[in-house]
């Protein structure tokens, strides 16, 4: 039949249009009707929110197959990824103040704390002397601000899951020198992984409507800043750059060496967005990296990889840095970007399936992935130290720890640390929840000489205890491992019922 085939490929693709089209008018249709069950205010928020939904769904039914071909890629040209030391080696003017008056700090905030076992905000976890990850990021820009005598403000982007709690909290704040703003990430349908169309009924998000919705991914910032009102009021008072970091990775602070960097740029050579990558460690083998394709600096995620390469994506030697989400972005080009509606990043398509069952998809996108559509982008390879994110109760414990001293916001690691690198923690599942976690400890072991500690089971940590080395502690199931208080094991595994070997 193989003569057939032109025409029946015209015909398929004919086809395959025409369902396209089906299925865009269903759901133009199904969008709608869920704006119609709105009120108010609500229905034009929903209204600008469904509009972004539209144009991704548009996009999701045009792509076929993986977004990049894996021949194309390239490694990016040497000046395109910069050494941070050559960003530093040019020092800092004398009015710094000025650059900073420029600037804004934007935190992403949408997520909550269910991960570890916590209800609400993750920002509103706390971590370390009672300070949560909002309190830090508060005292790191009051710091500055009265340091330099500049006026930096804070902007968060809430979620629905996190803004009426972020917004109670905001309160505590009034009487520091911080400017806070808030906006709200898009509100998007999850949709049915067979009819490809909203599982809500209508707008409301308690009882049965209570998981149909979600944060379509950072991606979304861009066109939500835009809708907000926040981009133009900030360029107005005369913000020329925003900082983007994920609120968990307490390693995101000012850097005024790239900030001056970033304004220090001759005027047709202006650098629109800096992406801080970092060196790659075995732990760190997900995450996404910056290769050039197509002339354009371009962020590679491990979503994007053809199966039969995953394996090299994760390979250290090919690979050798990956994106931290640190970013630095023009205003004015996110502006302009969103206005020519030239804002193009790939699609993630994260499968969920909800309480009753039910497979879903939801449409996301990454911040980073945007890198592509702004002029002179570059790549600046930062220290680890600027990476330093809170996911689990494992980075939690090296963060509470005598590793790091906290000063003005800013957690830095300890001087008396012999060695620049961080240990490596592997709590196991009893210590998941931060609760549990912390009846666990009754002090946070002293851990200056430690270098890998695996923790699995039952066990409990009295006072004072002190890790050094590679410490492997066991309970099997059934047993219980109280470490009694003032304990020092250094190279030693302990397994089963509290045998104490030399490793």
């Amino acid at each position: 039949f193989s003569f057939l085939l032109p025409s029946n490929s015209n015909k398929m693709a004919q086809f395959q249009e025409v369902m396209r089209q089906q299925l865009e008018s269903s759901m133009h249709a199904e969008l709608e009707k869920l704006v119609g069950t709105a009120k108010g205010a609500e229905a034009e928020v929903s209204k600008k929110d469904f509009e972004g939904f539209r144009k991704l769904f548009h996009r999701f039914l045009q792509v076929k197959g993986p977004s990049v071909e894996w021949s194309k890629i390239n490694r990016p040209p040497e000046d395109s990824i910069q050494p941070y030391d050559k960003i530093k080696a040019k020092g800092l003017p004398d009015y710094i103040a000025d650059s900073l008056n420029k600037l804004v700090v934007v935190k992403l905030n949408g997520g909550l704390g269910t991960s570890m076992g916590c209800k609400g905000p993750k920002s509103l976890i706390s971590v370390r002397n009672e300070n949560t990850f909002l309190d830090l990021t508060v005292q790191q820009i009051e710091h500055l601000n009265k340091t330099y005598n500049a006026d930096v403000p804070l902007v968060l982007m809430n979620s629905f899951n996190t803004d009426e709690d972020t917004k109670k909290i905001l309160q505590k704040y009034t009487h520091h020198r911080v400017k806070i703003h808030t906006f709200n990430q898009s509100r998007y349908p999850r949709i049915n992984k067979e009819s490809l169309l909203p599982v809500a009924k209508d707008m409301a998000m308690t009882g049965e409507n209570a998981d149909v919705w979600y944060p379509p991914g950072h991606g979304d910032i861009y066109a939500s800043f835009y809708n907000s009102g926040l981009l133009e009021q900030l360029i107005a008072e005369g913000k020329e750059y925003i900082f983007v970091s994920n609120i968990d990775n307490l390693g995101a602070t000012v850097d005024l060496y790239i900030l001056n960097h970033l304004v220090s740029q001759p005027n047709g050579k202006r650098c629109e967005f800096i992406m801080e990558v970092t060196d790659k460690t075995r732990a760190d083998v997900k995450g996404g990296t910056l290769i050039q394709y197509d002339g354009k600096l371009r962020l590679l995620e491990i979503a994007q990889v053809p199966k039969a390469h995953v394996d090299e994506f994760k390979s250290v030697t090919k690979f050798k840095i990956f994106n931290t989400n640190n970013l630095w972005i023009s205003l004015s080009a996110i502006k302009r970007l969103q206005e020519q509606n030239a804002m193009d990043m790939e699609i993630i398509v994260n499968p969920k399936t909800l309480d009753g069952g039910l497979n879903v998809i939801q449409l996301e996108t990454a911040v980073g992935a945007a890198i592509k559509c702004f002029d002179n982008a570059l790549g600046i390879n930062v220290p680890r130290s600027r990476f330093l994110p809170v996911k689990t109760t494992s980075d939690l414990l090296l963060v509470m720890s005598n590793l790091y001293s906290l000063e003005a916001g800013s957690l830095t690691m300890s001087e008396r640390r012999e060695f620049p690198t961080t240990p490596h923690v592997k709590l196991g599942s009893s210590f998941t929840k931060v609760q549990e976690y912390l009846t666990r400890f009754e002090s946070i072991p002293d851990m200056l000489e430690l270098d890998h500690l695996t923790v699995s089971g039952d066990v409990t940590f009295g006072k004072h205890v002190s890790l050094k080395g590679t410490v492997i502690i066991i309970a099997n199931h059934g047993d219980r491992i109280d470490i009694p208080a003032g304990s020092m094991l250094e190279n030693k595994i302990v397994s089963g019922n509290l045998r104490i070997l030399d490793h």
